[in-house]
C-alpha cells in the first residue's frame, strides 16, 4: 500500500502551462488536489508498474485526466457508472474524482492493474468499487451489471466493446466509448452489428468543448429497451 500525498509535484510542473493549469482548475474545482494526487501517482507508480508508458508521463494532463475527465459532462447526477477495461483508472478515476455524486465501478482483468486500483482509491479516499474480471464474465455482470452508464477508453473496436458494454447496462442505460478521430468510420462500418446487438441512436460527440485545448470524442449509444419491460411502462400494474 502507498501513500499519496495531496501536493503538487515535479511531475505536475514539468507539463503544466498557465492555460493548462486553468484547464485543471476548471475540471476538477476544489477536488484539484486529487487529481494531482493521481497524476503524481500515474507519472511514478503508474510507470514503474508498467500502466503507463513513459513517454506519456509530459502528457498525462491533456492526453489521459482531463481528456477522461470532460466526459462527466455527459453523465446525469447520481448516475451510477461502470467502467470496462479500466486499466490504471481511466476513465473512472478521474469520473470519480470531478464528480463525487457518481457511482464508479472498475472493472479490469488483469490482477497487477487491479491490485494498483484498489491501492490508488483507497490512498485517494474516493467511492470507488473494483472488480476484477472480464466484462462479458456472468460473475462481473452479476456484480457489476444494471448501471445507468458503462465507459470505455482504447479497449477494442466499437462492435466487440458493445457485445461487453451493453450487457452492463439496464435496458435504456447509455454506452460512453472514447474514441478518437474515426469514430463515424467505426459508426459506419459496425452499424450492422450495433443493431442486432441492442444498441439504438448511436452518435458521435465532443466534450469539453471551450474548456480543454482538446475535445473528447465520445461515441454514445443507448441499450434498446426491450419489449417486456416497454410493456411495463406502458401498462404498470
Amino acid at each position: 500500500m502507498f501513500h499519496v500525498e495531496h501536493t503538487q509535484s515535479e511531475f505536475d510542473r514539468s507539463e503544466e502551462t498557465p492555460e493548462m493549469a486553468a484547464q485543471i482548475k476548471a475540471v476538477f474545482g476544489d477536488r484539484e488536489g486529487l487529481a494531482r494526487s493521481y497524476h503524481a501517482s500515474l507519472a511514478t507508480d503508474g510507470v514503474e508498474r508498467g500502466l503507463i508508458g513513459p513517454r506519456e508521463v509530459t502528457r498525462l494532463w491533456e492526453r489521459h485526466l482531463l481528456n477522461c475527465a470532460v466526459v462527466a459532462e455527459l453523465i446525469p447526477a447520481g448516475a451510477s457508472v461502470v467502467d470496462v477495461g479500466s486499466g490504471a483508472g481511466l476513465p473512472g478515476i478521474p469520473l470519480a474524482i470531478a464528480r463525487p455524486d457518481l457511482k464508479v465501478c472498475l472493472v479490469e482483468p488483469l490482477l497487477r492493474r487491479t491490485v494498483y486500483l484498489v491501492e490508488i482509491v483507497d490512498a485517494l479516499g474516493v467511492e470507488v468499487q473494483v472488480v476484477r474480471g472480464r466484462a462479458e464474465q456472468p460473475g462481473v455482470v452479476k456484480e457489476a451489471g444494471g448501471a445507468d452508464f458503462v465507459t470505455s477508453r482504447a479497449v477494442a473496436p466499437l462492435e466487440k466493446l458493445a457485445r461487453w458494454s451493453l450487457p452492463l447496462i439496464h435496458d435504456g442505460g447509455v454506452m460512453l466509448a472514447l474514441k478518437g478521430s474515426t469514430a463515424e468510420d467505426e459508426i459506419a462500418r459496425d452499424a450492422k452489428a450495433l443493431e442486432r446487438l441492442g444498441a439504438r441512436n448511436v452518435t458521435v460527440l465532443r466534450c469539453g468543448e471551450g474548456v480543454v485545448g482538446s475535445p473528447t470524442i465520445v461515441v454514445r449509444a443507448e441499450r434498446r429497451v426491450s419489449a417486456k419491460r416497454a410493456a411495463k411502462v406502458l401498462h404498470p400494474r
